[in-house]
């Protein structure tokens, strides 16, 4: 499933970035700071969304809204892009709900198998502990 949201539902906030650029960082305001309000929003499924919302805690705001931080690059063009791409890149990881785990049980032989190690091992060193006597 690929969930793409739509650039009008997306806000953007820019500042002075402590990334690369030199002298320039001190002049261009390339730092992107995104946010999406998934509430609001009807390109995303409830249930992708309570998955993102686990996983992705640390990106969701008090208001409920979701924020994504970007400064790797010298452009702020190249920072919303990395915006972007990154909260897609996120929404197609909790896309696909996660497999349940069957809880099996081991095979019979795993089992005399085990059990008969453990015998082996405590005959051997039942046998090292006579010898020192």
């Amino acid at each position: 499933m690929d969930i793409k949201i739509p650039f009008s539902e997306l806000n953007f906030s820019f500042a002075r970035s402590s990334g690369p650029g030199g002298q320039n960082v001190n002049k261009v305001n390339s730092k992107v700071t995104m946010y999406w309000d998934p509430e609001a929003s009807s390109a995303c499924p409830p249930q992708v969304l309570e998955r993102f919302k686990k996983k992705y805690s640390q990106h969701v705001l008090e208001n409920g809204q979701i924020q994504i931080i970007s400064q790797l690059h010298r452009s702020q063009k190249a920072n919303i892009e990395d915006c972007v791409k990154r909260l897609h890149e996120m929404l197609s990881d909790v896309a696909t709900p996660p497999k349940l785990r069957k809880a099996t049980k081991p095979k019979r032989s795993a089992v005399l198998k085990r059990l008969q190690t453990k015998k082996k091992d405590s005959e051997k060193k039942r046998m090292r502990k006579g010898s020192y006597e």
